[in-house]
């Protein structure tokens, strides 16, 4: 993506089907993205720390439960504000995580035990809440194949690894504690990166979603 300069020294964008130009409302979009991504690792990086450290203090499961709330909602918001050129992809990932949600409240709900000890003891819970995770990897995925990030190449197979091995028993406590650190420490990496990186990156080529609009409405 290459830029020139207008007369009134406005930042005008050279995309693949035609000129654009990047707003204010496009760069806050991309600052809260990334905000809400830094609080998603940051909460579940916390959540993770708590779980290997401190799992026999009284609090630490309800807080634990509190953290992953807010993974829940953060992780929605960058998904809401993430730009993806295949929206059918992009409406999929923001389903994928409503299903994770859903699921969870209704967990929450009907389960007497902290959430996340429920979810921990019940494996077969993660056909529902996989979803959230599913959606999360969809964001390293994503990241890998537009940035070539080293760390969302690492996310991406050890998310569904740690989940999928967890339901069917695969993977021993010990080496499950592993991964789950390294997920926790590699989401920070992730998050943290993406605040150095320049903002017009995530927005992409703007022609493209304006040619694949057209191509939508064409059709209908």
């Amino acid at each position: 993506m290459t830029q020139v300069l207008d007369s009134s020294e406005q930042k005008i964008y050279q995309g693949q089907f035609g000129e654009f130009t990047i707003t204010q409302g496009d760069r806050t979009g991309v600052i809260v993205y990334r905000a809400s991504l830094i609080i998603a690792a940051l909460s579940f990086a916390t959540a993770t720390w708590l779980v290997l450290t401190q799992i026999d203090n009284p609090i630490t499961l309800n807080t634990v439960t509190l953290l992953y709330a807010i993974f829940c909602l953060a992780l929605g918001v960058s998904l809401y504000t993430i730009h993806i050129y295949m929206t059918s992809l992009h409406r999929a990932l923001q389903i994928f995580w409503g299903i994770g949600v859903l699921t969870s409240i209704v967990l929450a709900i009907q389960s007497k035990q902290p959430l996340t000890l429920y979810i921990y003891e019940h494996p077969f819970t993660i056909l529902g809440i996989g979803f959230l995770f599913a959606a999360l990897t969809g964001i390293y995925f994503k990241e890998a194949f537009c940035f070539n990030r080293f760390e969302t190449k690492i996310l991406t197979p050890i998310v569904p690894l740690l989940l999928v091995g967890h339901l069917f028993n695969l993977i021993p406590p010990d080496i499950e504690q592993v991964l789950l650190a390294i997920w926790a420490i590699l989401f920070v990496v992730f998050a943290g990166r993406k605040i150095l990186q320049e903002i017009p990156q995530d927005i992409g080529d703007k022609s493209v979603f304006e040619y694949l609009k057209n191509q939508r409405t064409a059709k209908v």
